[in-house]
């Protein structure tokens, strides 16, 4: 769920891999040995992240005297790979903020939720997101922050080609992308580069009865529905539609060009608003709908959540220290400011009233409860997310969608 959008780099990105297969048991420390000084990761969502866990710890350390938190932070095109090495070297932090986590617990690295954080801070987060960070029936994951996605489309460039409504059929929106390019704009904006490949194709297959596993729960990337969305997607862009190389595209630079009135179309989340559109023109005149349907019978939502996961490190000897820390930030005021400072959607009840109030966050926390996720709670995601970032774009570029989709379903079963 990510925002994950502002420091991206598509080029010369290190192989992102998933982290299944990792070895069993606790991990060494790699830490300071005093089981009161913590390591942190922290994810790069944009230039505010650093500056608000900076003055958290800072706030924490005045308030939990000897405890401290040494702080990383780690841009998200380089996450992946930075987990591998982690967990390979056995050098994993004591609580990592990702978007992944069944793959530690199936390997017992990591805490059940319920030793890491107060009965009050467990029962306080929201169940659609509970569930999501369960493996095998127990909470392992910490639900962080959430998202969901909606299309965009610029209301000025709709009315210079002489479009009324936003589109809600696929049909709508390649038509709509011809009469927006007609009039000199980019129709849609497709990023399909190594940074969140996974959700963008996700949020179209969804809506065309296709997805990552089948109603059993197998994988089923390569099904018949897939590979006609992914049919769809090359179409756009091989009929100029879409900007250059969607496949080396990342969503900074589509959000960029939709806030400067080159885009007509492109699918964002309640952080778009604040984190591109505001920087660059609080007066763009946009509108927000769902997502478009091969049908338009349909009209399905993305999920989703990143977590916090919780190492176990020093034989157990951390956990206090972890505890102590976690609780302080899932602390309501502490985690208002972050969702207020990054534009992202609460995953505790506490804090999720207060965004309602707000009619442009009103309809992505509406969307929330009956919104579709990954499937993160199968410890083989890691690798399929991997290899979905660095395979899929090549699809609409100069590769046959059937075949891309058959390798990726292949490291999915390889994974498990």
């Amino acid at each position: 769920m990510k925002r994950h959008l502002t420091v991206a780099i598509a080029a010369g990105l290190t192989v992102a891999v998933g982290v299944s297969g990792c070895s069993k048991g606790s991990s060494s420390s790699g830490g300071s040995g005093d089981n009161k000084t913590i390591k942190f990761v922290a994810a790069i969502y944009d230039d505010n992240t650093k500056g608000y866990w900076d003055g958290l710890i800072k706030d924490f350390e005045a308030k939990n005297s000897g405890y401290k938190v040494d702080l990383e932070m780690v841009d998200w095109t380089q996450m992946d790979a930075k987990v591998k090495t982690y967990v390979q070297t056995k050098q994993v932090p004591d609580v990592l903020n990702y978007n992944a986590f069944s793959d530690f617990a199936r390997d017992g690295l990591i805490y059940p939720a319920s030793d890491v954080v107060s009965p009050s801070t467990l029962s306080d987060f929201s169940p659609t997101f509970v569930e999501q960070a369960k493996y095998n029936g127990t909470q392992y994951g910490l639900p962080f922050i959430s998202s969901a996605r909606l299309m965009f489309y610029n209301k000025d460039l709709f009315k210079k080609a002489g479009i009324n409504d936003a589109p809600k059929t696929w049909a709508d929106v390649k038509a709509d992308a011809q009469k927006v390019k007609a009039g000199g704009a980019i129709g849609y904006g497709l990023p399909l580069g190594p940074e969140e490949a996974q959700a963008e194709f996700y949020s179209w297959a969804m809506n065309n009865n296709g997805g990552w596993v089948d109603a059993s729960g197998k994988w089923a990337i390569d099904q018949p529905a897939n590979v006609d969305t992914l049919n769809f997607l090359k179409d756009l862009n091989k009929s100029g539609l879409t900007q250059p190389n969607p496949e080396s595209t990342d969503r900074k630079t589509v959000f960029n060009q939709f806030a400067q009135g080159r885009v007509g179309m492109a699918i964002g989340g309640p952080f778009t608003r604040a984190g591109f559109i505001d920087t660059v023109n609080k007066n763009l005149n946009y509108g927000i709908a769902p997502l478009p349907s091969k049908d338009g019978s349909q009209h399905n939502t993305l999920g989703v959540m990143d977590v916090l996961a919780a190492f176990k490190k020093n034989d157990g000897k951390n956990k206090e220290a972890v505890k102590k820390f976690l609780d302080f930030f899932y602390s309501k005021d502490n985690t208002s400011k972050f969702l207020k400072l990054e534009n992202f959607l609460p995953v505790t009840k506490s804090a999720g009233d207060a965004l309602s109030a707000d009619p442009y966050f009103k309809q992505f926390v509406d969307a929330l409860p009956t919104s579709k996720f990954a499937p993160t709670s199968n410890p083989a995601w890691s690798a399929v997310a991997g290899a979905v970032k660095q395979q899929l774009g090549t699809a609409v570029a100069n590769k046959d969608p059937k075949a891309v989709l058959g390798d990726i379903q292949k490291t999915a079963q390889k994974a498990g």
